[in-house]
């Protein structure tokens, strides 16, 4: 016997003219219509799919199989709490369209919206795709009916549309609303979120744009400014929404510096994301515009790595003449990187660029990413230092690597080799065993966010300069720091208390003076 096809079926808002003709030409030919519901019985999906439901006598009608939820907002007595009575509920249902799939009856789950979109079955789908032939039939979504009924445009032009739940944390929350970049927004599963959601649409700026939609699509449909709605009358089944402006008012001529991270794109900030979509001009190292995605009308203006005050100047002229320049750089741009360069560039010539407006925006440091990598080494005081001695003498370098060093500071070490740079890591090795124990654990981070990432932890004794290149971040504990298992990893962490005792004195081990510096 052939088996039965399961179909989830999506009906929309719960106008049964919002139906696709796809969706109700199935709905009619199935032998089995499945859907939820609450304790009280009714759904929205089933009253939206009643016209095309079959029904006669003697047996011809269809199978309704009613998915009833043991719990919705109230609560429950399950050993597992929601979260069990949720998946034995599941368990259930799936065993009992099972049975008709094996029975060679073909399935239709019923879901209000779109099935894809916070639909209820997709828990029914990846149970049973392994096992039947299983396909998803869209429907209208809650956001496009609501957009309808508000009845106005939702995104345009290059805008983009965040989805968010009223059910996240407030402060995550109002990050992403921020992060929206004051484009459009839909805010769904308000109900006893509303508080909440409208307290974070205030912080964002953003209330007074806000639409509230109740039942979209349906005879009980309600839309009004969300600033005029009573908490107490709002159902589950509302949503608030923030249509897109049409179009970004232009942001004025001026130099943006952002970092872009140190590679992974989820660790770009969405206010630097939002800079560079709407910059005129991207101005930086060509291996760093590489990351950026090309942009239509965008200008791109990439150069070398060792011609940072010519980038500088190039960015604040371009602002000059009207543009909205975006100066790129890797990590935080403001270690070791380009807002110093263009701040220093600007202030050398007032008359030529004193009107121009600098704003930096920070991003994740390579030192953060490595640390996080490993664990939490930058735990207690750290200081961070570049072992580059292309703009000032190995001399300072070394001075301050070994004042910190003797300070017990975990020291956080970029760019420690290069090409033409091959014996400074080696010095410092020297430099630090002369106040730290051969055993102090140390961070190798290469590539950390991109692709060949590597992560190792060794000790300073061990430390092999020869596999440190450009790319590579080094981390050197201090007399705290420590290393050990956590979930079945190395994990490198210094402690934020200082010894048993405030204030203890942790004792300086003497070491033999060794130098590779070349005379």
């Amino acid at each position: 016997m052939a088996l039965g096809r399961l179909t989830g079926v999506g009906v929309g808002p719960g106008d049964p003219e919002l139906v696709t003709v796809r969706g109700a030409r199935l709905i009619a030919e199935a032998g089995v219509v499945a859907y939820h519901c609450a304790q009280h019985g009714r759904s929205v999906a089933r009253a939206a799919a009643a016209p095309y439901l079959r029904s006669g006598p003697n047996g011809t009608g269809q199978v309704e199989e009613v998915l009833r939820y043991p719990v919705t907002t109230e609560g429950t007595d399950h050993p597992g709490g929601y979260a069990g009575a949720l998946a034995d509920f599941y368990d259930e249902a799936t065993s009992r369209l099972a049975a008709h799939l094996e029975a060679g009856r073909d399935v239709v789950v019923l879901c209000e919206g779109d099935p894809g979109f916070y639909g209820s079955y997709q828990h029914l789908h990846t149970r049973l795709r392994g096992r039947f032939s299983a396909e998803i039939v869209p429907g209208v979504s809650s956001v496009a009916a609501a957009a309808a009924a508000v009845g106005q445009p939702l995104v345009q032009h290059d805008e983009s549309l965040t989805v968010l739940a009223g059910t996240l944390p407030a402060d995550v929350l109002r990050a992403r609303l921020a992060g929206a970049g004051g484009d459009a927004v839909a805010i769904l599963k308000l109900g006893r979120t509303f508080d909440k959601v409208r307290a974070a649409l205030s912080d964002t700026g953003l209330l007074d744009r806000a639409q509230y939609v109740e039942r979209a699509g349906t005879d009980a449909q309600r839309v009004a400014p969300l600033t005029e709605v009573d908490p107490a009358t709002v159902p589950y089944m509302s949503l608030a929404l923030i249509p897109g402006r049409g179009e970004r008012a232009p942001a004025p001529p001026g130099v943006t510096v952002v970092g872009l991270g140190p590679g992974d794109p989820a660790w770009l900030t969405p206010e630097s994301a939002a800079a560079i979509a709407n910059a005129t001009d991207l101005v930086g190292y060509r291996s760093y515009l590489d990351r950026v995605p090309q942009r239509p009308g965008q200008r791109r203006h990439g150069s070398g790595n060792t011609v940072e005050a010519r980038r500088a100047a190039l960015a604040l002229d371009l602002a000059v003449k009207g543009g909205r320049v975006v100066v790129v750089s890797s990590g935080d741009p403001g270690v070791f990187a380009m807002a110093a360069a263009v701040l220093e560039e600007a202030a050398s010539d007032i008359g030529r660029w004193g009107e121009v407006g600098v704003e930096v925006l920070p991003g994740v440091t390579a030192a953060q990413a490595v640390a996080s990598r490993a664990g939490a080494p930058l735990g207690h005081d750290y200081c961070v230092i570049s072992l580059s001695d292309r703009l000032k003498p190995w001399e300072v370098i070394a001075g301050r690597i070994a004042q910190a060093a003797a300070a017990d500071l975990v020291l956080a070490l970029y760019n420690p080799a290069s090409r033409t740079r091959t014996w400074q890591v080696a010095a410092v090795r020297d430099l630090v065993l002369r106040h730290r124990r051969p055993g102090t654990p140390v961070v190798v981070g290469r590539n950390v966010g991109r692709a060949g990432e590597e992560v190792s932890i060794t000790t300073l004794a061990e430390l092999e300069p020869p596999a440190i290149d450009m790319n590579t971040l080094l981390i050197i504990g201090s007399s705290t720091t420590q290393v050990g298992t956590q979930g079945g990893r190395a994990t490198v962490f210094t402690p934020r208390h200082y010894g048993p005792e405030p204030g203890q004195q942790v004792p300086e081990p003497q070491m033999p003076e060794r130098s590779h510096v070349p005379s």
